[in-house]
């Protein structure tokens, strides 16, 4: 930043008037400024030269004039404090009748200008002070309805960790807004710490109550979950015939509650803990039993390799006979490992349906009121196709094309019907 610039008063002196263009100093060495067509003393400099005492006042004018600049320069920049109308007002006072030599009038004048800028400025830095009081006071509002929506929040969505942060966030931009922000009036700023105290304490309150609930829940779960641990851990002893019990248990389990989450998580370690013995237990001796079925899967594998040809055979009394010889051997093998059992019965199965198929097929063919059914309707399908025949020639040698057609065509409806029944 440049230096103000003083206006420098002449130190040059007369020998003979001892005097500069704004000041005098007479023979006792009393010094005198010039104002317009008059002088006033303005102080006396007895033990130095006439040129000494003009200097020491002129430098009282440039200290002066040096308040003047600079107060200019900060008007003019806006950076002038809130009280620059009072540093205008004294400035003035104190140029009515200063101990100075220079420009006074010229000084008087510049002053003269500052105090319409100054007024101009304090009523700009007022408005600036308002909407900032403003600003700062929609701040702590906003932190205020953000506090109350944290606070009014359901206790059956609300996530305690979470809102306690955020209410400590707000309370610390409150402290913030409060120490580094403009001044706001009391009572606004009362009436809203109050709001926000209030939503603080409506949720600690809620919290403390929250946590009280759930230790009290936690306790009553955590005996009955133990009394439930206790009972599945004795069924060990019992091996796999205690794991219908232990499913009882789970019952139980699920009706009990949940306490919090690493509680919960721990007493349910312990309680698997419990019935992975049974299962365990219940694994290896599906192992082993599939290790003893393996050899009579084997052999079952074998027993479709012979049945499986059957398939082919149109003979039911041949294909019965084969099949249950093979059932026979079939049940007499045992049980197979249960992933194979789906498999192998149903191939089974497949040449079990053929052979009652052709059993059924034989059935329907040799049954008595089917064949004598039969027998009846062959006899009238027989004698009008014989009548039929008859027409046919009839219309031929008459030269009847229609009535041949249409004998024709019932003739060959009618055979359809005869060779359907077969043999």
């Amino acid at each position: 930043m440049s230096q103000p610039h003083y206006r420098q008063v002449s130190s040059t002196v007369s020998e003979t008037s001892k005097e500069t263009p704004w000041g005098r100093v007479d023979e006792d060495r009393t010094v005198y400024v010039r104002e317009g067509d008059s002088e006033r003393a303005v102080g006396s400099f007895p033990d130095g030269t006439a040129e000494e005492a003009l200097a020491y006042f002129a430098r009282k004018y440039a200290d002066l004039e040096g308040q003047v600049t600079l107060l200019e320069a900060r008007i003019a920049r806006g950076t002038a404090e809130g009280s620059v109308a009072e540093t205008v007002a004294k400035l003035q006072e104190s140029l009515v009748e200063p101990a100075a030599v220079g420009d006074l009038a010229s000084l008087r004048a510049r002053v003269e200008k500052l105090g319409g800028k100054a007024a101009e400025l304090s009523e700009k830095q007022q408005a600036e002070r308002e909407a900032a009081r403003q600003e700062a006071l929609a701040q702590r509002e906003a932190i205020v309805v953000e506090a109350e929506r944290l606070a009014a929040q359901p206790e059956t969505s609300i996530r305690w960790k979470d809102t306690s942060m955020a209410l400590e966030k707000l309370f610390t931009e409150w402290q913030t807004i409060q120490r580094s922000g403009p001044q706001v009036p009391k009572s606004q700023a009362d009436a809203l710490w109050k709001r926000f105290r209030s939503a603080r304490q409506s949720f600690d309150t809620a919290r403390r109550t929250h946590f009280a609930q759930m230790d009290a829940n936690n306790k009553d779960v955590k005996q009955r979950k133990e009394k439930i641990i206790a009972a599945a851990e004795a069924l060990a002893s019992k091996g796999t015939d205690a794991i219908p019990a232990y499913r009882s248990l789970l019952d139980e389990w699920k009706a009990a509650g949940r306490a919090s989450r690493k509680l919960d998580d721990q007493l349910w370690a312990r309680f698997k803990a419990a019935g992975d013995v049974l299962y365990e237990a219940k694994a290896a001796e599906v192992a082993q039993s599939n290790e003893e079925y393996a050899a009579n899967l084997t052999a079952k594998q074998a027993l479709l390799e012979e049945a499986e040809p059957i398939l082919k055979i149109s003979d039911q009394v041949a294909a019965r006979k084969q099949l249950t010889d093979i059932q026979i051997r079939w049940d007499e093998v045992g049980r197979v490992p249960r992933e194979a059992l789906r498999d192998i019965e149903g191939r089974l199965r497949k040449v079990e349906d053929h052979v009652k198929g052709l059993e059924e097929e034989h059935w329907q063919k040799t049954n008595p009121e089917t064949k004598a059914r039969s027998e009846g309707l062959r006899g009238q399908l027989e004698t009008s196709i014989a009548d039929l025949t008859a027409e046919i020639e009839a219309a031929k040698t008459k030269g009847d094309k229609k009535a041949q057609s249409d004998a024709e065509a019932k003739l060959q409806t009618q055979q359809s019907w005869l060779a359907a029944l077969g043999d």
